[in-house]
């Protein structure tokens, strides 16, 4: 017995937490993590999001506070949500010059300057009263070139407003191309660009709706990518590589983390994963029926979606997550 007994004992790297924490292979960090946030017009007090426990839409004055907490507590950047009291067929408000979105912009930056890196969403489905994330065409079909123009107006005001990062989500053809060339012609040329390069159509995105005041009836699968599909986040990629991308992004997260693995092995700018509206409001129902562990679930999935090569994640537990494992 003593002969044949196996000499390699796996368990011997298991056996303490200081020896776990040693060998540990990934390793999350406060730095890596991107705090969502929404701002709504013309409210008073934030207002729950009831589909996001614990997930609020701000007010002006509380997107500050949240983002003075996030930069205390090491977290390396806000993606900025707007929420307008107005919407209409093409989303005006979202290149108003004193927009909800533009004016949460300046504030932030006001009160964090470069202790966050202050990116916003650069879409129209939260600006339109169908809730599409573009122009509608007379078919009722998103009309792609006609959301450009849109796209690239937007882009410009957000950058007017003094942010760092662009994050396009609406899956148009030839957007990442059109807001850099948009940028650089307003004189942005250091605002980047984080491109929504691999976005679902996914059923996880169902809070989000309420988070945003969405309007959509029907859904976006003629614009964002089916379920069954991979290797068209690869085409993705390279296109929006080629059209000046800084950052990619796979969304959503943990029913992709074999795309987030595959865009991860062949990207040569930073990767991100966006831990979306849906899996948050899982772990959190989930917890408060006392059918899981929350702070131990938060900690796995994180480290699950940086395991598969996300180098930036973006998730609504960003503040909390970062004082767990400071």
């Amino acid at each position: 017995m003593s002969a044949e007994f196996p000499s390699v004992r796996p368990r011997r790297l298991r056996s303490t937490p200081a020896m776990r924490r040693l060998v540990a292979e990934t390793r999350l960090h406060p730095a890596e993590l991107i705090l969502p946030a929404f701002v709504r017009e013309g409210i008073a007090e934030p207002k729950p999001i009831t589909s996001m426990p614990g997930v609020v839409q701000h007010t002006r004055d509380t997107l500050r506070r949240a983002a003075v907490e996030a930069a205390e507590a090491g977290v390396g950047g806000i993606m900025l949500f707007g929420v307008p009291e107005v919407q209409d067929a093409i989303g005006s408000e979202g290149t108003n010059p004193e927009g909800i979105l533009q004016l949460a912009i300046r504030d932030v930056v006001s009160e964090v300057g470069d202790a966050l890196v202050v990116m916003s969403d650069l879409c129209l489905d939260e600006y339109t009263d169908h809730g599409h994330c573009g122009v509608l065409a007379e078919d009722g079909s998103v009309d792609n070139d006609a959301t450009l123009e849109r796209y690239a107006e937007m882009a410009v005001v957000q950058a007017d407003a003094g942010v760092h990062l662009v994050g396009p989500s609406g899956m148009m053809d030839g957007q990442v191309a059109v807001i850099r060339r948009a940028l650089d012609g307003a004189g942005h040329q250091d605002v980047g660009i984080l491109a929504y390069t691999a976005k679902y159509a996914s059923a996880f995105f169902g809070p989000f709706r309420e988070a945003v005041g969405s309007s959509l009836k029907g859904d976006r699968k003629s614009y964002q990518q089916d379920p069954a599909n991979a290797r068209e986040s690869l085409r993705e990629l390279e296109q929006d590589l080629a059209e000046g991308a800084d950052m990619v992004m796979v969304k959503p997260a943990m029913a992709y983390l074999d795309i987030l693995r595959q865009v991860a092995d062949l990207s040569p700018v930073p990767v991100s994963a966006y831990q979306v509206s849906g899996e948050y409001a899982m772990v959190e129902a989930a917890a408060a029926n006392g059918w899981v562990d929350r702070e131990r679930i938060i900690l796995e999935t994180l480290t699950s979606i940086r395991r598969a090569g996300a180098e930036q994640i973006l998730t609504y537990w960003a503040t909390e997550a970062a004082r767990l494992i400071r």
